[in-house]
Parts: structure tokens; C-alpha cells; sequence
């Protein structure tokens, strides 16, 4: 879970609050990479010092487990409504990506730093088994779907999951918000491509 936001304004302070700290530090960790950025980085880019930071947080690795607690939370929560759902299994994966594609929209810088760690820190590799958590939770409905006759079984389930969320985690590299083109447009763009390619062809037709 992330950690509560409570703006705190001592004396001499410049109104920072955790939430607001957090945006900033998101920005500049993959603008210059967490490891290239320092808490004098931070401390610039701000425009307060140091203890201002320390503040709200114990260390810059406080920050990058926050960050990535942001990006996942949102995932596993979409996992979770999903689990409620009362659907086949190739519909719940449907809804699964047009969930997680909502949680990237929303929390973009969030999820792209996540997408970018290499595991160099404890809490790199902390969210990176979450991670695999979350991708195994894709491949069991996949595999599901697959029984269920509604997707090709030629392709290795795990094969399949990473490949759709490939293509999701892709929005990273390119998408930007625009007032004319929402996550709602992204996930029907991305479900068309990528369920009339999973879904098995009956008489003729794709389900």
C-alpha cells in the first residue's frame, strides 16, 4: 500500500507535500535514472534542501519503493475486481488488460519507472517479484481461456501473456495524454488487435 499523504507546512517550508515530492522525484528518476539521481538532485530539482525532504521520507530508496508501490498497487487492484467477476475467462483477461491499460494511463510515470528497474537495489527487486506475481496471475487466465476453447492453444500460455502485456507496457515508450484520445481509445485500439489475434476462429469466424 503507499503510504498516506499528509501535507505538513512547518515554518520556512515551501508547501511540499509527500504526493507532490513524490511527482517530482518520479520525474526526474527517469529523466536521469535512479541511480544517476541524487538526493542533491532532488534537493535542486525541488528547490529545497535536503532535510526538507527527509522531511517526508527516510531515503531516496523510500521514494523509489513509494513510486513503485503506485504502479503495482494499481495493477493487483484491477487483478482483484477481476477475481469478482463472474465472466468467462477470456473476457475477465480482456477486462484485465483494459484495466491494467487504465492503471498505466493514469499512473504513466509511475508504471514506466517500474517497467525500466533492473533489480540493482533491494526494492527493485522486491517490486520486480511482485511483478511476476502479477504476471502469473495473466498466464492463469490465459491458460483458463485456453480450456475454455476460446483461445488458439498453439501458443504457450506464458508465451501469450507476455506477449499481450508487451504490447500494453509498449504504451510507455510512445503514448501521451491527449484530450481527444483516452485510455478508454487505447484499450479498445489495443483488445482489437490483440483478441481478434487470440480468440479461435468458429465456423468462419472469430468469437
Amino acid at each position: 500500500m503507499t503510504r498516506a499523504v499528509v501535507p505538513r507546512r512547518g515554518p520556512g517550508r515551501p508547501g511540499y507535500d509527500l504526493e507532490s515530492l513524490l511527482a517530482v522525484a518520479v520525474a526526474v528518476f527517469n529523466q536521469r535514472g535512479y541511480d544517476g539521481t541524487s538526493m542533491e538532485d532532488l534537493s535542486r530539482r525541488l528547490g529545497i534542501s535536503k532535510s526538507a525532504i527527509y522531511h517526508h521520507v527516510a531515503s531516496k530508496e523510500e521514494l523509489l519503493s513509494l513510486a513503485l508501490d503506485r504502479a503495482l498497487d494499481g495493477l493487483f487492484e484491477v487483478a482483484a475486481e477481476v477475481r469478482r467477476i463472474d465472466a468467462p475467462a477470456i473476457d475477465r483477461l480482456e477486462q484485465l488488460v483494459r484495466g491494467s491499460i487504465e492503471v498505466l494511463v493514469e499512473r504513466l510515470p509511475y508504471v514506466t519507472l517500474l517497467l525500466r528497474v533492473r533489480g540493482n537495489t533491494e526494492v527493485e527487486r522486491r517490486a520486480m517479484t511482485r511483478r511476476r506475481q502479477f504476471d502469473r496471475v495473466v498466464a492463469a487466465l490465459v491458460r483458463q481461456a485456453e480450456a475454455a476453447g476460446d483461445v488458439r492453444p498453439d501458443v504457450d500460455p506464458a508465451v501469450t501473456a507476455r506477449l499481450l502485456f508487451g504490447l500494453v507496457n509498449s504504451l510507455v515508450e510512445w503514448y501521451r495524454p491527449r484530450r481527444d484520445f483516452d485510455s478508454v481509445d487505447i484499450a479498445d485500439a489495443v483488445c482489437t488487435i490483440a483478441f481478434d489475434g487470440l480468440r479461435v476462429r468458429r465456423n468462419g469466424r472469430r468469437r
